[in-house]
């Protein structure tokens, strides 16, 4: 075939096609290695973190339970992450006006609620062998409560409102607003009397050492590529409903503004304004 005669397909990129979605879905080629490799190299960390890794058998020692951290650790790094892409990606959209940085602050979002919500119940798993009880009132665990109604609030915020211009920009409010409370859920066992246990590594002075903090940093590591993975697959699928829903309403307008010219009347500013915006 001739250059004359191949088409776009011939001509992209190879890198274009490793990371094209396929039309029926939110999958490329890119993203399917990247997940079966991801899917080895989660059943070889379960392997170190639950076979492997010896229990910690020290003075203070936790036994057997260390291995609910190699867990607990990471999911929670992974919703720390989440939330502040979801507060950049926000301040970005107020900044740029640009639907897909609103976007990408949704998906985010979304994201980080299942990773909070994996932090609390392996955190309720942990706190009920260690202390006795699923729940305690304690200031790391009442934060990290409150910071998964918020953005469970941050999510119920973006399907109460229409407009996706007014959704986009109070959901970005929120999303800047609900990070404030990010850091005290990470300080608060520094802050205030807890039971909570201090922090492991972020320390020059780890107080776990060997396989035990490979597994823990494997699985921080881990944890983020997840974050990624998943981030692929959700942005590109809130990027396809924010198209939806505007090619929706690109439609309508049209349909209300035929209806206007037949009826000899203005079509509503209101709702020319709400696309066009300002003149």
């Amino acid at each position: 075939m001739s250059p004359s005669t191949a088409g776009p397909a011939a001509e992209r990129p190879a890198r274009a096609k490793l990371t094209e979605p396929h039309p029926d879905g939110t999958a490329s080629p890119g993203s399917r290695t990247f997940g079966a490799v991801l899917a080895l190299a989660l059943a070889a960390f379960f392997a170190l973190a639950l076979v492997i890794s010896p229990s910690d058998t020290g003075p203070d020692g936790m036994g057997q339970t260390v291995r609910i951290m190699y867990v607990h650790v990471p999911v929670a790094v992974a919703c720390y992450t989440a939330f502040l892409v979801t507060a950049v990606a926000s301040a970005m959209y107020l900044w740029k006006r640009s639907s897909g940085w609103d976007a990408l602050a949704a998906a985010s979002a979304e994201v980080g609620v299942v990773f909070t919500a994996l932090t609390l119940a392996t955190g309720s798993i942990w706190g009920h062998i260690t202390w006795g009880t699923w729940w305690e009132w304690d200031p790391r665990l009442t934060s990290t409560a409150l910071m998964f109604v918020l953005y469970l609030g941050y999510l119920a915020l973006r399907r109460a409102i229409v407009d996706p211009v007014a959704r986009a920009k109070r959901a970005a409010v929120l999303g800047l607003v609900a990070f404030v409370n990010v850091p005290i859920v990470h300080y608060s066992v520094d802050w205030w009397r807890s039971l909570h246990q201090p922090a492991t590594i972020s320390r020059f002075n780890p107080t776990i050492d060997g396989l035990k903090l490979l597994s823990l940093m494997a699985g921080m590591v881990l944890a983020l590529a997840v974050y990624v993975w998943l981030m692929i697959h959700r942005f590109r699928l809130q990027y396809a409903e924010d198209a939806l829903e505007s090619k929706g309403l690109d439609v309508a307008l049209a349909e209300r503004r035929a209806e206007a010219r037949a009826d000899g009347a203005r079509p509503p500013s209101d709702l020319v304004g709400m696309r066009e915006g300002p003149s």
